[in-house]
């Protein structure tokens, strides 16, 4: 799963919150030496990746995909997995998604010290640019997929793997609301 729904499914303290993004955010060298606070984050979100990654609903999803865009299948699936939360927002909380969002964000302020400068960098633009927010739209998750393509070692235009989940919408979403009840059962 991607962001929004590491945060959904966190804890709502700030550091908790915090934690369950970092592990997409700062090598995994400095995650250990972050201040002890941050770990039960950390490791919800290394539980929520491992279950996800092993999920059969997920695989069914990622086989969707075809070349070349199949070989970031996991990538992929996880953003268009938030979409469907994004867009779906109210089946799942009954906190407005521009609520939740705006308290997120807030809450990234009372702990940031404790973070490394790009960590700070990254949640600043997320907050500014409102990434989860921009998630409903299939505009807004192809920009987060053209993010994603400028940190990869051999760049790819991850953007145009929206045309995959406009044909195979249906199926994708079923996919989605298939599994992620599980996976909030699991967590």
């Amino acid at each position: 799963m991607n962001w929004l729904a590491h945060l959904h499914l966190s804890d709502p303290t700030p550091a908790f919150r915090l934690g369950s993004l970092l592990p997409d955010i700062v090598d995994k060298p400095v995650l250990v030496n972050l201040p002890a606070e941050f770990q039960p984050g950390i490791r919800r979100h290394v539980q929520i990746d491992v279950f996800t990654d092993s999920h059969p609903i997920f695989r069914r999803s990622v086989a969707r995909l075809k070349p070349p865009y199949r070989r970031f299948g996991g990538i992929l699936v996880d953003v268009f997995y938030d979409h469907f939360l994004a867009s779906h927002w109210a089946n799942y909380s009954n906190v407005p998604l521009p609520d939740f969002t705006m308290e997120v964000y807030t809450t990234f302020q009372s702990h940031s010290h404790l973070l490394p400068e790009t960590a700070r960098l990254r949640l600043h633009h997320m907050q500014t640019e409102d990434w989860l927010g921009s998630y409903r739209t299939l505009d807004g998750i192809a920009a987060t997929l053209n993010r994603i393509s400028r940190r990869l070692s051999r760049p790819v235009d991850l953007a145009q793997a929206v045309r995959q989940l406009e044909d195979d919408f249906a199926g994708f979403y079923a996919d989605f609301k298939g599994f992620y009840p599980e996976l909030q059962s699991h967590v």
